[in-house]
């Protein structure tokens, strides 16, 4: 027990792993801040008009399908229009019509309703006459912070590697690995307390991301914790391997950003590109994958179908902790033979 306690007290000293600790949560604080935020007022329409320019009901008709803004000299309102940071719609005008000006740099939404809205009005006797319903607008940013999210709480997941690696580095470069081949450690229980410090920092990480932003039912949070446990585990034990197979810390650290990448990268475009058959095959040989599918199945309440995700964790589970104790034995025997 005195050995796990030193081996946390190392890590905790450490810069590179309290910033890995630390910044998912600090990205789930920031998600969490976002969708707080309404955006609906990006997508809304803006028109510019003159004064004295349109009658009283074509500016109510206006103000019908978004916020009217009344300039006084038409320089006021092309400089209004040319701004690019706004998507207004110029509105003068026409004989008995409306013309409307755009400045041409605009969504192709605003630039449709630019060249609609003049037909609109013409018609807008008998357009009022039609039965309209109105449907409920999809959230489009729910899924978009889902997606984030997922990606967040894989890399809070995945950064016991960091723990696990950078911890034997260092013991490496400082000796202590020297001290640890004499000292009477079986080799079962130095795995055993590498494993706890990747798993502790990595589930503790996980765990604080998931509650700045997940709101999940008992159920469901059961799984999730089942999910951070197996992957934290995974990421822990292919931590082992980076601090075995590293020289130095330089070299730690450029192995660990490939994990990371990978780890972030696969399922992303394994989702998006709704990956299936052999593709999705290859794609579980990647934990993360798993991780981020069962996650957002969770997302979206389905807890039914996460058990594939789990079974597949679990065998990455048990296939990385085999190949460690292999690789050991083969090295260990193979330093035995050249001495």
């Amino acid at each position: 027990m005195r050995g796990l306690f030193y081996q946390l007290k190392s890590v905790w000293k450490d810069k590179l792993c309290m910033m890995s600790f630390f910044l998912p949560i600090v990205v789930a604080l920031a998600l969490h801040a976002i969708g707080g935020i309404d955006l609906s007022s990006v997508a809304e329409f803006h028109f510019g008009v003159l004064e004295q320019d349109l009658s009283a009901r074509t500016i109510v008709w206006l103000e019908r399908y978004g916020s009217v803004t009344a300039y006084e000299t038409q320089e006021e309102l092309t400089a209004a229009i040319n701004e690019p940071s706004t998507s207004m719609i110029g509105v003068t005008a026409d004989g008995e019509n409306i013309r409307t000006m755009v400045s041409g740099d605009e969504l192709d939404l605003f630039r449709q309703t630019a060249d609609t809205l003049p037909t609109l009005y013409r018609e807008r006797e008998s357009a009022e006459r039609i039965s309209v319903t109105v449907l409920e607008r999809p959230d489009l940013m729910a899924g978009l912070q889902n997606i984030c999210i997922a990606i967040t709480l894989i890399a809070a997941m995945f950064m016991g590697c960091t723990y696990n690696a950078v911890n034997m580095i260092a013991e490496k470069e400082n000796g202590v690995d020297l001290v640890n081949q004499i000292l009477p450690v079986t080799q079962g229980g130095y795995v055993v307390q590498k494993i706890f410090v990747g798993f502790i920092g990595g589930c503790l990480s996980a765990v604080l991301t998931a509650c700045c932003y997940f709101r999940l039912p008992m159920k469901s949070l059961f799984f999730m914790v089942v999910l951070m446990i197996l992957s934290t585990l995974i990421a822990s034990l292919i931590g082992l391997f980076v601090g075995k197979l590293s020289k130095n810390l330089m070299a730690g650290v450029v192995y660990i950003k490939i994990i990371m990448i990978i780890f972030m990268a696969v399922p992303l475009v394994s989702y998006l590109m709704g990956a299936s058959g052999l593709l999705a095959t290859i794609c579980y040989l990647v934990p993360a994958s798993a991780a981020f599918e069962g996650i957002m199945k969770l997302a979206d309440g389905d807890t039914l179908a996460i058990a594939k995700d789990m079974f597949i964790l679990m065998a990455h589970c048990m296939g990385w902790f085999l190949l460690y104790l292999l690789v050991s034995k083969w090295q260990k025997k193979h330093l035995s033979l050249g001495a």
